[in-house]
């Protein structure tokens, strides 16, 4: 009798199951239709069942997140460590060349200690400075300059140089009482003594009111080199000598141009440096308008 019931039990669901997979695509749609319409009907009741399931499976995405986010988080460990230590081997690499240019140093101070001694060198004069904010560059096609906040009542004069970290900016060349006007270098009223560090070279710098500068009375066969620093010469009594200006950007037609070391057109801090020069003051006056 069992299989008797069996084969009936088969007989009357394979033609069940042969309507089911025929009529399956039109059966999901109008499923669809309808929770669409529920939907639409009842948004509230929707959007609290929604909110059921998503509570109900949080768990279990949670508990399938987890060890993703562990490897993630094992990755992101390896790499960070990896990063230190290539950090730190560069670090270490750095304070060792920094130890011996420390070294250096301290075997030049004490050899020109000792040489200024015997020739009983003339100490130069104890520098002080201010560090001012620029609040605006009033600069235009016919002038290149810079306002800062320090003034007459922070002990701001003219002829003072300003120095970016990078080097030479400008001078003070117009003091009020709270705020003072740098001139750039790149002023066409900008003059200033330079030597070419390497082959000593003297020149006079001079500004174009472009963003370089160029050098002026060089000899015709003056062997200028592109890349060379340039800095001042402390002649005139403008400026102290080897301040850093700038380094030789081009040698061609159209003369040997300097690339200031400081980006003029970013300067948000200058120093405004008091170097204790005689007649600096009248200087600026004169030469920096």
């Amino acid at each position: 009798m069992k299989p008797r019931t069996s084969g009936s039990v088969v007989r009357l669901a394979a033609p069940l199951r042969a309507l089911a997979q025929r009529f399956s695509f039109l059966l999901l749609v109008l499923a669809s239709i309808a929770l669409m319409m529920v939907g639409k009907i009842d948004a509230l009741s929707v959007d609290n069942a929604r909110a059921r399931v998503t509570d109900a499976f949080a768990p279990i995405l949670e508990a399938i997140s987890r060890p993703a986010a562990t490897a993630a988080h094992v990755v992101e460990s390896v790499v960070e460590v990896q990063n230190a230590f290539e950090e730190n081997q560069r670090l270490k690499a750095e304070n060792a060349r920094l130890l011996q240019w420390k070294q250096a140093a301290l075997r030049l101070e004490a050899e020109n200690n000792s040489l200024r001694s015997l020739l009983r060198a003339v100490p130069e004069p104890s520098s002080s400075f201010i560090t001012a904010r620029v609040i605006a560059a009033p600069g235009s096609s016919f002038l290149r300059a810079l306002v800062v906040t320090a003034g007459r009542r922070d002990g701001v004069r003219k002829g003072q140089a300003a120095i970016a970290g990078a080097g030479l900016v400008g001078r003070v060349v117009e003091v009020g009482e709270w705020s003072s006007r740098i001139l750039l270098l790149t002023d066409i009223n900008a003059r200033i003594p330079v030597v070419l560090e390497s082959s000593r070279q003297r020149a006079v710098m001079a500004g174009d009111n472009s963003d370089q500068t160029r050098l002026l009375y060089l000899p015709p066969e003056a062997p200028i080199q592109v890349g060379e620093r340039v800095v001042t010469s402390g002649h005139g009594g403008l400026f102290p000598p080897g301040l850093p200006v700038g380094v030789v950007a081009s040698v061609g037609e159209r003369g040997v141009r300097v690339q200031p070391n400081a980006d003029l057109s970013r300067v948000e801090h200058l120093r405004l440096i008091d170097f204790g020069l005689p007649g600096s003051e009248a200087d600026a006056s004169n030469d920096w308008k």
